[in-house]
């Protein structure tokens, strides 16, 4: 009889610690979907707000954090992808200079097929377009390849691929180098070559332009670091950047501007600006809490 009253109090004590951690787990999961749903809700309104005078796209993809323990609660709200948001990303504007991600891409693609080499010319003439924005190396290439071939490599890669039209600047939309940006931080598609891939990267994080997102995420967070491509030409002001938290959460922000009486780089600050709110909507302390109407802010 005892040890049947052993056996019971066993199997009534795992049975019961088992039906509490399903009922813990279901908690924590309701909790990370709720979070996520403010925090998607308040981004969407935001940036609404924003773009609603069609002069601005934003797109956001928030990468998670490969250095953490996946499975806290913290990282399993920011899982890679979870809290994605686009505003008037599908608007094709004008690229400026963010269009050297693109040529970026499509040379790192050659490489793969051997017709590209980090010749000294080529290293020199690349660090120069990508830190310091210049336009020599860039013009070079794509009359040495021709826009037809490169814009057909784009559309391969699942990119805008009208970037490049005889006769009209360069072009794109903010989703398209949103995609890009994924693939350089994930090191996929033409970036699988890890050492270009951070050869890209460091070139980013070292360029001169500053006052845009870096400024932004900052702001919001000191410690944060960027690495980034911006394009400024007429009115228009663009920084498309992957950004990495202090605590290691990366994610991907892609702003492009124009109208507002803007030139030279007088946008930037409208920019940081953006960039600054977007990253305390979504990583903030206070974050996924409750609702705000941005409208009325």
């Amino acid at each position: 009889m005892v040890c049947l009253l052993v056996a019971g109090f066993s199997y009534y004590h795992n049975n019961s610690q088992a039906s509490t951690n399903s009922n813990d787990n279901s908690k924590v999961t309701k909790a990370i979907k709720k979070k996520r749903k403010i925090i998607k809700t308040n981004l969407t309104n935001y940036l609404n707000t924003v773009t609603a005078d069609g002069t601005a796209s934003v797109s956001f993809y928030n990468l998670g954090n490969d250095d953490s323990n996946s499975n806290s609660e913290y990282n399993q709200v920011y899982q890679d992808g979870s809290l994605e948001v686009e505003s008037n990303a599908s608007t094709v504007k004008t690229a400026a200079s963010t269009y050297k991600l693109y040529l970026s891409a499509f040379l790192m693609g050659q490489k793969q097929n051997g017709n590209f080499s980090w010749t000294s010319d080529n290293n020199t003439g690349f660090t120069k377009m990508i830190v310091n924005s210049e336009n020599d190396f860039a013009e070079e290439q794509i009359d040495n390849y021709g826009a037809d071939t490169i814009s057909s490599y784009l559309k391969q890669q699942g990119y805008y691929d009208n970037v490049f039209e005889d006769g009209q600047a360069a072009q794109t939309t903010s989703y398209s180098l949103e995609l890009l940006l994924r693939d350089l931080a994930n090191g996929t598609g033409s970036f699988e070559n890890a050492s270009d891939q951070q050869k890209l990267l460091n070139l980013m994080g070292k360029q001169i332009y500053r006052t845009g997102i870096p400024t932004g995420v900052a702001q919001a967070n000191s410690g944060t670091t960027v690495q980034d491509k911006v394009g400024f030409l007429d009115d228009t002001n663009n920084d498309a950047a992957i950004v990495t938290l202090p605590n290691g959460q990366k994610y991907v922000l892609v702003i492009m501007t124009n109208g507002h009486n803007q030139s030279g780089l007088s946008g930037f600050s409208r920019i940081a600006e953006i960039a600054k709110n977007v990253q305390k909507i979504v990583y903030g302390k206070n974050a996924g809490e409750k609702i705000v109407n941005y409208s009325n802010n």
